[in-house]
């Protein structure tokens, strides 16, 4: 795997890790976490690979090795699909898949709704409620971060905060990195035409229905896999449900 760092939309300086060589695939990671986390060190990112994809693996900002500004002025609305796009047109793509997981999921909604046009889109861990109804979502994860200190087992915040703290999270930064995101309307999701799977955790329903969701879009299919929302990302199964659709 290589790494390097790319400019944002507005500058910001983001990291981008690769894997592979062969078709591009953009791979975009879940709240909190990071394109290591999510996407190599459970083995996805290598089984891509060895299909024979690029795996471009950006951590989004305010995640990971990318920079986390404290400046408001650095989170306009749909922040995170605006850097999206400027990582497509830093690397040049024309012809690439895009895969996101959870929030990389919703960043990928949003991309495509502003005018990317991958090949094949992949979206994991998510549900119509988590794009029609992310405003709820959202205050969840600011409460949890206004009450992290306090925050105990057996609050419904507890996981978030221990993977937070699991994963060293710039709390200021994330704060004002959720307040970008806004509810994507249903009848949005008709411009997202291409091939689309939507692959959930059999027990998992964080963000919502995912069989709402592909019904709602003219060309998606749905996959389940075993696991919860967090738990699905540590099994081969949901890799393995990606590549075998990239590769149809």
């Amino acid at each position: 795997m290589s790494g390097e760092f790319y400019p944002g939309f507005d500058g910001t300086r983001l990291a981008l890790h690769r894997m592979g060589s062969g078709r591009p695939v953009v791979m975009l990671h879940g709240l909190f976490s990071n394109a290591e986390m999510n996407w190599v060190k459970w083995g996805h990112a290598q089984l891509f690979a060895d299909a024979g994809f690029e795996c471009l693996m950006p951590d989004l900002r305010a995640h990971g090795q990318s920079d986390a500004p404290h400046d408001p002025a650095a989170y306009p609305d749909d922040v995170l699909a605006k850097d999206l796009a400027a990582l497509v047109a830093y690397l040049g793509l024309t012809d690439y898949d895009l895969c996101g997981f959870s929030l990389g999921a919703r960043t990928s909604v949003r991309g495509v709704i502003a005018g990317l046009t991958p090949r094949k889109l992949v979206l994991g861990g998510m549900g119509l409620e988590g794009l029609a109804g992310w405003t709820g979502r959202g205050a969840f994860f600011i409460d949890a971060i206004d009450r992290f200190d306090a925050v105990k087992h057996g609050d419904p915040a507890f996981p978030a905060v221990s993977f937070m703290k699991t994963m060293q999270v710039d709390r200021v930064a994330a704060r004002l990195l959720l307040q970008t995101f806004a509810d994507t309307p249903p009848e949005a999701l008709a411009a997202i035409t291409m091939p689309t799977l939507i692959v959930n955790g059999d027990q998992d329903r964080d963000n919502g229905d995912p069989a709402a969701l592909t019904a709602r879009l003219p060309n998606a299919v749905q996959a389940v896999v075993p696991g919860t929302h967090m738990s699905c990302v540590t099994k081969p199964d949901l890799g393995l449900a990606i590549r075998d659709f990239l590769l149809l």
